[in-house]
């Protein structure tokens, strides 16, 4: 385990390193295989404070970020199983693509019940159709029912899909094609050489985003939840 942690954080290290060669690789690495779904809501309130969990290498204003490594922009270093803070405290929670990797989804949930403040949004991303990935464990998918049970305590106010059914091909396509190779340096390249040529095909979801069954082979989903109660006096508008 104690590996996988070290290659982890080296991987993460590499993505904010402002090495020539990090930033070169980064600079002819093509764009990502998917658009994100214009319908999602992304407009319920801030409040004073706000937690994002599982922020490693991203600088995310407005909240506290929190991850397992001490790495540029994390703010707090902890285990989502086990939240630093007291009960009450956030008017917001982003918890976004993380719940695959935990060992314990239904504790992780119970603590953003915990910290979330009455009245306050918690915001769920999680895969449903995509390739496996340690980061540094990838324990489980979801649905947005799989969701929406282990947070019942909650309402839910928003769910759907934030990247769908051509994400979900794409992804698998370019892991296919690196399977087929023996070398690293060659799946390197076959990532980018693929990659500049499919991700194009990603504008196809803004259409299917509108179907009813995008779902059936949708890539990650998105469930917004609210915690009963009147925010505090002073998050109040």
């Amino acid at each position: 385990m104690e590996s996988k942690d070290k290659s982890l954080e080296a991987l993460y290290r590499r993505r904010v390193s402002r090495s020539w060669s990090h930033r070169l690789r980064r600079l002819i690495q093509p764009p990502v295989p998917f658009v994100m779904n214009p319908a999602e809501p992304r407009n319920f309130p801030l409040g004073r404070w706000n937690l994002y969990i599982g922020g490693a290498g991203r600088m995310v204003e407005g909240y506290v970020n929190l991850d397992l490594y001490a790495l540029p922009g994390v703010d707090v270093a902890a285990d989502a199983e086990q939240l630093p803070f007291p009960s009450n405290i956030f008017l917001r929670v982003e918890c976004d693509a993380v719940l695959e990797h935990v060992r314990d989804p239904v504790k992780v949930m119970d603590e953003i019940y915990r910290v979330l403040a009455p009245g306050g949004y918690a915001h769920i991303v999680a895969p449903f159709c995509h390739p496996f990935h340690e980061y540094p464990r990838d324990y489980r998918r979801f649905t947005p029912d799989g969701i929406k049970e282990l947070a019942n305590r909650m309402e839910v106010v928003a769910e759907g899909w934030r990247t769908g059914p051509t994400a979900t091909v794409l992804v698998m396509v370019l892991e296919y094609v690196k399977l087929l190779l023996p070398f690293r340096a060659w799946r390197v390249m076959a990532h980018g050489v693929v990659g500049w040529l499919l991700f194009p095909f990603r504008y196809l979801d803004l259409l299917l985003f509108r179907t009813k069954a995008a779902g059936r082979i949708g890539n990650h989903c998105y469930v917004w939840l609210r915690k009963s109660g009147a925010p505090p006096e002073s998050e109040a508008e």
